[in-house]
């Protein structure tokens, strides 16, 4: 983001989001010594210790690393909806607004926005059962999946709790419908839970998790299920040109990061501290529960104006100023940004 340079003349603080950090000389290392293979032919081993190792994480048969979460997300779906199905997704969800119409355009889904009844980011295990609770007329739409995602990025990071989850996934097998967990950021809500990732994914039919939100990796997101999920999505993978040649190299950046999750709670704690900030200087916000602060003001783009003048970078979201802390901001940068927005006002 422009930054005026007549204005500061200080180290730019990207708060856009925590896709934005970099491998540090750790992860570079290990990149650069991964034992390699030609992955599409001959599975590298890198990625297949990567894979199995997310498996273990997130309890399921088997895993296969993409290069991105939409990428997981649409071949989750692809693979789970006839053409023409309707799937439920809360309001503002990822696969809703977020992946360009890919849920409808290639997976050939219709999707049902539904409304946050039950939270920030969530719907109620009635909205459910009165939606997909009866079998159709010959001549009505299909419900046959429900897409959730933890935590929810549009809601400010919002988690959903292990009992939400369990009450969905089970309004979602009493009306027969698969379940899919968006879980770019399911690392955030099992620290911030003190839960292992498995235990948020229970009940589940498949489930994509990130490796470049928060992780710190460069690149790479993964999607698990069965065993035989995971033979048709290395094939959807290859149709969408996600097939990748020495993937370790790739591969052993996931490795590390895996290594990290448990820093993410550093990031929780400093997104705390710059809400509670940022409400003593005025602005309004409520307490994060994982790492990305969403603060209302009057004039959303003036705003984010206003603090890339002072190097402070942010975005828009759900009509807020959206600030995602991460690795590569430390507390004191937090409290920089304070004092900047506080001297500025």
């Amino acid at each position: 983001m422009w930054c005026d340079p007549t204005v500061t003349q200080q180290p730019l603080l990207d708060f856009r989001s925590d896709t934005v950090t970099k491998p540090d000389e750790a992860m570079r290392a290990a990149m650069a010594s991964a034992e390699v293979a030609d992955d599409v032919l001959e599975h590298d081993p890198t990625m297949r210790a990567l894979e199995e190792r997310v498996a273990g994480l997130l309890g399921t048969e088997a895993a296969l690393w993409v290069p991105s979460g939409s990428m997981g997300n649409l071949i989750a779906l692809f693979l789970q909806l006839r053409k023409g199905d309707r799937f439920l997704a809360a309001h503002g969800s990822h696969v809703l607004d977020a992946e360009l119409g890919t849920a409808a355009w290639i997976a050939g889904g219709m999707p049902c926005p539904m409304d946050w009844d039950a939270g920030p980011g969530r719907m109620s295990a009635q909205a459910i059962h009165d939606i997909a609770g009866n079998e159709p007329r010959y001549d009505g739409l299909h419900t046959t999946l429900l897409s959730l995602e933890n935590t929810h990025n549009a809601a400010g990071g919002a988690i959903m709790p292990l009992a939400a989850h369990m009450q969905l996934v089970a309004a979602a097998r009493e009306c027969r419908l698969r379940v899919h967990l968006d879980g770019a950021r399911l690392w955030n809500a099992a620290v911030a839970l003190g839960v292992g990732p498995a235990e948020l994914a229970v009940g589940v039919d498949t489930v994509q998790v990130c490796l470049s939100k928060g992780l710190g990796a460069p690149v790479g997101s993964v999607v698990a299920g069965t065993e035989d999920f995971v033979v048709e999505a290395r094939r959807v993978r290859k149709m969408l040109g996600g097939g990748v040649r020495q993937g370790g190299i790739l591969a052993a950046a996931g490795l590390v990061a895996l290594d990290r999750i448990d820093d993410l709670a550093t990031d929780h704690a400093n997104a705390t501290l710059l809400a509670e900030g940022l409400t003593e200087l005025g602005w309004s916000t409520r307490t994060p529960e994982t790492n990305i602060v969403l603060a209302a003001v009057p004039d959303v783009r003036n705003a984010i104006k206003m603090l890339g003048r002072l190097g402070i970078q942010t975005g828009p979201m759900s009509g807020q100023v959206r600030f995602v802390t991460h690795r590569d901001l430390s507390t004191a940068d937090v409290k920089e940004a304070l004092h900047r927005i506080g001297s500025a006002s």
